[in-house]
């Protein structure tokens, strides 16, 4: 007796978006789908905090839009990265002048936040795979580290820690934030 073996058949870009969302969300990339762990307290806190500046900043003058878990489809891919950042004129409208559903885009700033249970490797290939797709800059933070990787196109990655100023989108003008700040916000007392 012959014991056949299917091979698994990858499913299509196309075919995965067809997919109802799952929670938390899933992500295509090579072929493969895999779902994001769910978010923990550090990492929700300093996700929540990080969007609230960037678009206190960057929301009243149109100039960048922060937004949390936003499906991003470009280049063969599906991402959700924890932050997504787009400068004002690349936000896709709809008919009524509306935020598009759909970004079948990049974003312009990629900010991941490592969660205890994630691989960093393959986090931080998100980040560069979006760097290599015209992304601007990515921001790896590891609440564990107390650090924070920037990348930016053509450049070494540079890991950040304590007092060192982070490397910010440059519509956001001469905005400074260090990665202390960043932490800071984790204590509640």
């Amino acid at each position: 007796m012959t014991l056949s073996i299917k091979p698994q058949l990858k499913p299509s870009l196309e075919e995965f978006l067809k997919l109802p969302e799952t929670k938390p969300a899933s992500e295509y990339i090579d072929g493969k789908i895999s779902q994001k762990p769910m978010p923990q307290g550090k990492h929700s806190l300093l996700q929540t905090e990080l969007v609230s500046v960037i678009n206190q900043l960057g929301k009243p003058p149109k100039i960048a839009l922060a937004l949390t878990e936003l499906r991003c489809t470009f280049a063969g891919r599906s991402l959700v990265p924890d932050i997504a950042v787009f400068e004002w004129p690349r936000i896709p409208v709809d008919e009524n002048g509306e935020i598009a559903n759909r970004f079948e885009s990049h974003p312009d700033w990629i900010i991941e936040i490592l969660s205890p249970e994630q691989f960093p490797n393959r986090v931080i290939n998100k980040i560069i795979f979006s760097i290599q797709h015209k992304t601007k800059l990515g921001w790896f933070i590891d609440a564990n580290d107390k650090s924070v990787m920037v990348f930016q196109p053509n450049q070494l990655p540079e890991v950040k820690y304590d007092n060192d100023i982070l490397t910010v989108l440059d519509v956001l003008g001469d905005w400074q934030l260090r990665v202390a700040d960043i932490f800071s916000w984790l204590k509640l007392n």
